[in-house]
């Protein structure tokens, strides 16, 4: 998970070259049809998928379990593809998406639509034959949030968009969970929640010291709308609510002491991160004087958090 998450942070954070946007069509190759699908991007989040299928009550075939893995990965991929083809106007024109292969003109705009979707309907009808109709309908409900709610609707019309918008990268936990036993719990519930609420300070922080790519495609992120004083502030709000959320399931005698250790140091990190990040010095317009670099440290910081969290929540129900 470690390579993941940084290859997650890599490809957020762009690069200081300026973009190419390539004239006239070329020819795409398996490593287009492949970025597509954002792989780096999606690691994590299959992640909380495994975990949340691992800590399920129950039994799972080993071949059963690694299809149904395979499914979230494959769904989050197709909304990933889906989502590149309706944002191809706006990655034109950000520094960091601009060598997509749509905006760069290697793939057609209608095979990515075209892929996404043959790839979303495999997933949730492989998943369905594979496990059980909640599971499938669940994985079939994240697909249709990513794309309808946040991409077509939130994304570009309010600065809520990551906050509500963020249910679409919690749902696997419950997929996992589901996958195995057919229902949901309390468990799968409060991990959807974590992540969930883990959203927000994530892509806050992202958002901070990329502020200029959103503003220039008017996407109405927090720091455009409300400027980077009240993001700081949201950042930290949200990292206590996330915090406490963290803990309940130690609370309620749903995991033992070593997630309960795990997530109050990590806890503790996140809330130290967004302190610098709301400390960090700024001028009368609330724009960093040191670049931002607290709030890239938050961002890196944030995906080791998710990460290690999760997995001290497999480690903990495996061993007790």
């Amino acid at each position: 998970m470690t390579n993941a998450a940084s290859a997650v942070a890599a490809e957020d954070r762009g690069d200081d070259q300026s973009p190419l946007i390539l004239s006239g069509a070329t020819i795409s190759s398996a490593g287009d049809w492949l970025a597509l699908l954002k792989p780096r991007v999606v690691g994590l989040v299959v992640f909380t998928g495994l975990v949340g299928l691992l800590v399920a009550p129950g039994h799972l075939h080993p071949v059963l379990a690694f299809t149904a893995v395979l499914c979230i990965a494959v769904a989050a991929g197709a909304a990933g593809a889906i989502n590149m083809w309706y944002d191809r106007d706006i990655d034109a024109h950000m520094r960091r998406t601009a060598r997509r292969p749509i905006p760069a003109g290697r793939v057609a705009p209608s095979e990515a639509l075209g892929f996404g979707v043959a790839l979303a309907v495999g997933s949730v009808l492989l998943m369905w034959l594979v496990t059980n109709t909640l599971a499938a309908a669940i994985l079939a409900l994240s697909i249709a949030f990513y794309v309808f709610v946040y991409t077509m609707w939130l994304k570009r019309r309010t600065p809520q968009n990551i906050v509500i918008g963020g249910a679409a990268g919690a749902f696997p936990p419950l997929i996992g969970w589901a996958a195995v036993t057919g229902s949901i719990g309390m468990l799968p519930v409060l991990m959807f929640l974590i992540v969930f609420l883990w959203t927000p300070p994530h892509f806050w922080s992202l958002s901070l010291w990329a502020h200029a790519d959103y503003q220039r495609v008017g996407v109405p992120m927090l720091p455009v709308v409300a400027g980077a004083r009240s993001t700081r502030r949201h950042i930290l709000a949200y990292t206590f609510v996330l915090v406490s959320v963290t803990l309940l399931p130690w609370a309620l005698h749903l995991t033992g002491a070593i997630y309960g250790l795990s997530a109050t140091v990590l806890g503790l990190g996140f809330i130290a991160g967004a302190w610098r990040v709301l400390r960090d010095k700024q001028d009368s317009r609330g724009v960093s004087q040191t670049g931002d670099l607290p709030a890239r440290k938050l961002f890196k910081f944030s995906l080791y958090y998710l990460a290690v969290l999760f997995a001290a929540l497999a480690v903990d129900r495996l061993v007790g």
